[in-house]
C-alpha cells in the first residue's frame, strides 16, 4: 500500500506519516511539502491513497485533485482541513474525495480512514488488475502507434484501420512549452491532463507526448463547429495553471490519417517559425489582429504583454508581431502605448484624479516613467496638459483664465 502526503506544514505531514508507519508498519509513505512536488511523485510511482491539504501556497488541493483524478482514476483521496475550511472539504468530497481531517487530526480518526480505504483498494485492486492491464497495454499501444506516425517514423505493417474508423474527421492540437532548459515534467502533467479531460468534455480522443516540450492531442468533437470554444477552454485552463509561457497550435479539420506527419510537421514549424502558418484562410490574420486590437482596447489598463495576446489569438508571438505591424502600421508596444497615453489625456480631464493615480490605473508602476513617456509624445507633462485643457475650457466658456 503505497500512501502519499501532501501538506506545506512540516509538523502535520511528518506526524501523518509517524501515526501511519507506527500502525501500518508495511505501508509506503511519502512526503511532499506542496501540490507540485506531489504531483511530480505521482508522476513517477503509482499511490494508492494520497491525502492532501486543501490551502497550500501555489496549486491549491482542489486544483492538485482536479487535475490528477482523469489520469489516476483508483486513487482514494482525502483532504486535510482547518475547520474554518470546512466547506472547502465539502467541495473536495463532492469532487470525489472519499474522506477528510479536520485539524488537528486525531490519531483514531485517521487510523479508521486510513483502514477503510486500504480495505477497498485491496478489493478494487483484485477486481480490476486484469482489465487495467488489458485496457493501459491497449491504449499504450494505440499511442505508440499514433505518436509514431505523428514523428513520421515507421509503423511497420501496422494496420491503420481502427484509427481511420473511429476518427474520419478529426483535429489536431499542438501544446509547446517554452521553458529553456527546466524540467518541464509537471508542467507535461498538467498539459496532459487538462487536454484529456477536455477532450473527454467535448468528444473522443487522446493525447501523447511529442517531445520534451511538446503534447498533441486528437480530438474528434460532438460539435465540430464549436471547435474554437474547445481552443478556449484549452487556453483558459492551461493560463490558470502552467507557470511556464505556451503556445497552441491547431491544424483545422483533418479527414486523411496518412497526412498526419505532414500536418504535425507544420504545425511544429508554426510554433517555431515567426512566419510559418498552417495554410490559414484567406484573411484568418486580419481576424485575429481585430480580436486581438478588440481585447487590447477592452484591456488595455491590465498586463497587456506580446505573448499573452498572441496565445488569445492562437498565434505565435514571432508572427503575432510581424503581423500586427504590417496591419496596424505601428510596432505593437508602440500601440498599447499610444493607447494608454491617449486614454490618459481623457482621465487627465477629471480634476479629481491624480496624476498618481492615473499612471497606476493605466499599468504604469512609476509615476516618473509615466510623465516621461506622456512628454515624449505630447511635448508636454501630465500636469501641463491638464492646466492647458483647464484654459481652453475656460475660453470657451467665455471666461478669463487667472493669473
Amino acid at each position: 500500500m503505497n500512501i502519499l502526503i501532501a501538506d506545506d506544514e512540516r509538523a502535520i505531514r511528518e506526524g501523518i506519516k509517524r501515526t501511519i508507519n507506527r500502525i501500518y508498519p508495511e505501508y509506503g509513505v511519502e512526503l511532499a511539502e506542496g501540490a507540485e512536488a506531489a504531483a511530480k511523485l505521482m508522476g513517477e510511482k503509482q499511490y494508492d491513497i494520497v491525502l492532501t491539504d486543501i490551502l497550500m501556497p501555489g496549486m491549491n488541493g482542489l486544483e492538485f485533485m482536479r487535475i490528477s483524478k482523469r489520469r489516476f482514476p483508483r486513487v482514494k483521496w482525502v483532504v486535510i482541513s482547518a475547520h474554518s475550511e470546512f466547506a472547502y472539504a465539502q467541495e473536495a468530497v463532492r469532487l470525489g474525495a472519499r474522506d477528510y481531517l479536520l485539524k488537528p487530526i486525531g490519531k483514531t480518526r485517521l487510523q479508521e480512514i486510513i483502514s477503510t480505504l486500504a480495505a477497498e483498494v485491496r478489493e478494487e485492486s483484485e477486481l480490476t488488475k486484469e482489465e487495467e492491464l488489458l485496457r493501459a497495454n491497449l491504449k499504450y499501444l494505440r499511442e505508440g502507434v499514433f505518436q509514431r506516425l505523428a514523428s513520421g517514423l515507421d509503423i511497420g505493417n501496422l494496420d491503420l484501420t481502427p484509427f481511420i474508423e473511429d476518427y474520419q474527421s478529426f483535429y489536431l492540437m499542438m501544446v509547446q512549452m517554452d521553458a529553456g532548459d527546466k524540467d518541464v515534467r509537471l508542467e507535461h502533467f498538467i498539459v496532459e491532463n487538462v487536454l484529456s479531460e477536455l477532450i473527454e468534455r467535448h468528444g473522443r480522443g487522446f493525447v501523447v507526448s511529442y517531445d520534451r516540450q511538446s503534447l498533441l492531442g486528437l480530438i474528434a468533437p460532438r460539435e465540430p463547429e464549436r471547435i474554437e470554444r474547445f481552443q478556449e477552454e484549452v487556453k483558459a485552463h492551461l493560463q490558470h495553471y502552467l507557470k511556464v509561457p505556451f503556445q497552441i497550435v491547431h491544424s483545422g479539420l483533418n479527414n486523411d490519417f496518412q497526412s498526419v506527419p505532414q500536418v504535425v510537421m507544420r504545425m511544429k514549424q508554426a510554433s517555431n517559425s515567426p512566419v510559418a502558418l498552417l495554410d490559414p484562410p484567406k484573411g484568418s490574420g486580419e481576424k485575429a489582429i481585430e480580436v486581438a486590437l478588440q481585447y487590447i482596447k477592452e484591456h488595455y489598463n491590465e498586463e497587456l504583454s506580446l505573448e499573452k495576446v498572441a496565445s488569445i489569438v492562437f498565434l505565435n508571438p514571432a508572427y503575432f508581431s510581424q503581423l500586427f505591424k504590417q496591419k496596424v502600421g505601428l510596432g505593437y508596444k508602440e500601440y498599447v502605448t499610444s493607447l494608454r497615453l491617449e486614454q490618459a489625456k481623457q482621465l487627465l480631464l477629471n480634476p479629481k484624479l491624480k496624476v498618481g493615480e492615473i499612471a497606476e490605473y493605466l499599468g504604469y508602476q512609476d509615476i516618473r516613467h509615466f510623465a516621461q513617456m506622456f512628454r515624449k509624445k505630447y511635448h508636454v507633462t501630465p500636469n501641463e496638459y491638464r492646466q492647458q485643457q483647464k484654459i481652453n475650457i475656460l475660453l470657451a466658456s467665455g471666461g478669463k483664465p487667472s493669473k
